[in-house]
């Protein structure tokens, strides 16, 4: 062989073929801040199970003092910090409002959701990150502010004709807290958006604005990305960001379908997404720190039926749709980060009915679901693209075995071994033939079974 030809043969065959998946989280505020033993518990099955990244809100209302000149009270929060990095985990902080009373620039409306102050928040922005800059990389500024319930008001209404809002006050907040964050941790990565996937039409002050919708008046932009720079965006100014952060819970949708409304996004709908994002980046509308924003998924998951009769799938669904989801996630190569969103379910409210989420891999009891087996060792079989894939969780091996075993038979045969990547994930493209049945064994566990039909 020609010296040339062998050295190109060489590099070709060093590239890998893509670049490690996710890194995978979770988050879990009401098991993790309560402290005690269960919590103890809990992040050390998580480290088990092969999570890497912890979400917790540093929630402003609950560490904010009376007045501005209180001091904090962090204790909570440091306990459930050092808890998670004790045990070999990384947390990620939401910096997120609603703050005080008297953070709220209307503070005589008696509700600190409403238009609360951008220096404010910077203040204790900055102070979150002094504090724990030395624990912790990675910070989100507000959570879900398309949604009435953390961000005030959402829209401004005149007659029948309502107005967006919440974004520009958004904009505010993070043009306020993003260079605040940098300044106490340089070395930080502070993400901005993190808004929940669905929506409505604005009919009322507090409509939960579509999260496309709720992007472009961020951006300043128009239904045709065109620049908008009347009304509150005049005098624009870009809020920056280092990575964006989004919740594409699909509720009762599979992970691979969209929703039906183009403003509002799931899983399946994240490249729609980037370009938005990457258009109003190269129009000015918005600032990265990247070339292109990469997407931080802090939050995903499926509330379950029991208990949940209204928005809950079948608890062997949502095993199996998580499973789906985590592979829809792989696939797209700018999404940085999946997370099971909650651990344990909420408990049902005296009046019988589910206020907060039952999304958990365990029931409020404690119960496993079916979803806590298969967490750690996700596995698709994705006929359509001829493929299978997995994922070991725990990263305590480098290699898995696939098994095929023939309809009709009873003997698993290995077919083929393949090499994880740095955090756990394999694919294998194939012909997947019909009616057999595939699984994957890695050191210390072995997936579900999935059968070809």
């Amino acid at each position: 062989m020609r010296p040339l030809l062998a050295l190109l043969l060489l590099l070709v065959l060093a590239v890998p073929a893509r670049a490690a998946g996710p890194e995978v989280g979770i988050a879990d505020d009401r098991t993790l801040l309560a402290g005690g033993p269960q919590a103890d518990a809990a992040v050390a099955e998580w480290l088990q199970l092969g999570v890497q990244q912890v979400r917790i809100y540093a929630l402003w209302s609950r560490i904010g003092g009376p007045s501005p000149d209180a001091p904090n009270d962090w204790a909570q929060l440091d306990h459930a910090v050092d808890r998670v990095v004790a045990a070999g985990m990384e947390p990620l902080l939401t910096v997120t409002g609603p703050g005080p009373l008297w953070s709220s620039r209307r503070g005589e409306r008696g509700d600190p959701r409403w238009d609360p102050s951008p220096a404010y928040f910077a203040e204790f922005a900055g102070a979150v990150a002094e504090r724990y800059g030395d624990r912790v990389d990675r910070y989100v500024l507000w959570n879900e502010p398309n949604i009435g319930s953390w961000l005030r008001p959402q829209a401004a209404c005149f007659g029948k004709v309502c107005t967006a809002v919440a974004p520009h006050l958004y904009r505010g907040l993070v043009r306020a807290a993003y260079p605040a964050i940098h300044a106490a941790d340089p070395g930080a990565t502070v993400l901005i958006g993190a808004m929940s996937s669905r929506g409505s039409d604005l009919r009322r002050e507090n409509s939960t604005l579509r999260p496309m919708a709720f992007l472009r008046a961020f951006g300043c932009v128009d239904g045709a990305y065109r620049k908008v720079r009347n009304g509150r965006c005049k005098g624009f100014v870009p809020a920056k960001g280092d990575g964006f952060a989004f919740h594409p819970h699909g509720v009762l949708t599979a992970p691979d379908r969209a929703f039906g409304n183009a403003d509002d996004v799931s899983l399946a709908s994240l490249p729609r997404l980037e370009r938005a994002l990457d258009r109003i980046q190269r129009g000015g509308g918005l600032k990265a720190s990247t070339r292109r924003f990469g997407l931080y998924i802090d939050e995903y998951g499926y509330q379950t039926n029991p208990p949940d009769r209204l928005v809950g799938v079948s608890p062997g669904q949502q095993s199996t749709w998580l499973q789906r989801a985590a592979y829809q996630a792989w696939r797209d190569p700018r999404v940085k980060l999946f997370t099971q969103y909650r651990w344990r379910d909420e408990p049902i409210v005296a009046d019988g009915s589910y206020a907060g989420w039952q999304s958990g891999l365990r029931y409020a009891d404690g119960r496993a679901k079916p979803s806590l087996k298969t967490f750690a060792t996700p596995f698709v079989l994705d006929a359509a693209r001829g493929r299978l894939w997995g994922q070991v969780r725990r990263r305590d091996t480098n290699t898995v075995n696939v098994q095929r075993r023939l309809a009709g038979s009873s003997r698993w045969r290995v077919v083929a071994t393949r090499r994880t990547d740095s955090r756990g994930y394999w694919s294998w493209s194939t012909r997947l033939i019909k009616g057999a049945s595939y699984r994957y064994v890695s050191a210390n566990a072995t997936s579900a079974t999935l059968k070809r039909g």
